[in-house]
């Protein structure tokens, strides 16, 4: 049941029940009643300004995802390790990451995974290598 609904409930249980006015405590729960309310309707406007917002988010993030695509020139099916964007040198070996926490592929460069560690440039998850190059030649 909606909370507005169910403050006309209340307040309808109030009017049954007869509920003098007058007396102090009649007068608490009128205002008691108004004020829940006025809640409900707040918490109601709250929550469709909030389901807008989240729907604003996702266009948003699609619309970003589909200009990443465009401008990185990558997409999910790309089964090279070769990085077409400006900031990659070419000479430097990349390795492939896939996100634990966001699913998103990313493109690291030695030095990156030297420092060991960087933060997830999707979702901010704090993400740690541990590069051992006699696993590789195992």
């Amino acid at each position: 049941m909606e909370l507005s609904k169910k403050v006309a409930y209340l307040k309808g249980l109030m009017d049954g029940l007869k509920i003098d006015e007058s007396t102090n405590e009649g007068k608490i729960l009128k205002l008691m009643a108004d004020v829940l309310e006025d809640m409900a309707d707040t918490v109601e406007d709250i929550a469709v300004e909030v389901d807008e917002t989240v729907d604003l988010v996702d266009a948003l993030d699609e619309d970003l995802g589909a200009l990443e695509e465009d401008y990185y020139d990558f997409d999910e099916d790309d089964s090279d390790d070769e990085c077409d964007c400006d900031f990659c040198d070419d000479d430097e070996d990349m390795y492939e990451c896939i996100c634990p926490n966001c699913g998103d592929r990313i493109m690291l460069g030695e030095n990156i995974i030297a420092d060991g560690s960087m933060d997830c440039p999707n979702c901010g998850e704090k993400l740690e290598f541990d590069f051992d190059e006699e696993s590789d030649d195992e």
